[in-house]
């Protein structure tokens, strides 16, 4: 049994909203969280996911350069490369979501 603490909870249902080929960062999630100092903690939890439902590989660095993945990043450029995401220079290319 895997627990998770609220807060994982939390980041994991934000994440599970961006739609395919759309991402955020690391900040923007945490503002939706209301936690606008908990980007490194969102980085944290989502390194701890080991749900496919949550689609972490959609959270990138602020300044779009791709971040960390558990799989590595030459697999989360695959995927995001595979959903429609235009990747230039290891950076995305104006994918955020605003919903």
């Amino acid at each position: 049994m895997i627990f998770l603490t609220e807060f994982q909870k939390k980041v994991y249902n934000v994440v599970k909203k961006i739609p395919r080929g759309k991402t955020l960062s690391y900040q923007e999630v945490a503002n939706r969280l209301e936690k606008p100092g908990a980007a490194r903690a969102v980085g944290n939890a989502l390194n701890k996911n080991f749900d496919k439902k949550v689609p972490c590989h959609r959270v990138i660095r602020s300044d779009g350069s791709i971040g960390g993945y558990r799989s590595g990043t030459k697999k989360k450029i695959e995927i995001l490369k595979e959903e429609g995401a235009k990747i230039k220079n290891s950076k995305i290319q104006a994918t955020n979501t605003n919903d």
